[in-house]
């Protein structure tokens, strides 16, 4: 899993101006405001994904990356699905997520668009850096 998590890191620093990266390091996603989830095929790594309490009616998605060699294969769409579920079982009301506008970031936009996330300002501790989208996802009461 801490291969994942560096080339999560690697991917975000490479297609991303300085100063615009807010993925999370290994000792942040120990931060006791995280859950991580990995998704595995037996002893194989598909994925990961992890949710970030940002209040007790709002979280945000974090870390969500899909090992290179399992990509096109719905391991994204299902820990998105499990994400959006724990945000529901939690008692989340809107669970938001940051990511980049550039071409390297398309298909997770597409994929946050399909499961109805909406754009939405900067949130939580977030400014506007003209590089990053911000989505939000309305769970209900």
């Amino acid at each position: 899993m801490v291969d994942l998590v560096e080339s999560h890191l690697r991917a975000a620093f490479a297609n991303s101006p300085p100063g615009a990266v807010s993925a999370l390091d290994l000792t942040r996603l120990r931060d006791r405001a995280v859950t991580l989830w990995t998704a595995w095929e037996g002893d194989v790594l598909l994925g990961m994904g992890a949710l970030k309490r940002l209040d007790a009616a709002h979280g945000e998605l974090k870390s969500m990356r899909v090992a290179p060699a399992h990509l096109r294969r719905g391991v994204g769409r299902a820990m998105l699905a499990h994400l959006i579920a724990e945000g529901r079982a939690s008692g989340y009301r809107r669970l938001s997520l940051e990511t980049g506008a550039n071409h390297a970031f398309c298909a997770a936009r597409a994929m946050y668009a399909q499961a109805g996330f909406v754009a939405c300002p900067p949130f939580a501790d977030y400014s506007d850096t003209g590089f990053s989208r911000y989505f939000t996802l309305d769970l209900g009461a």
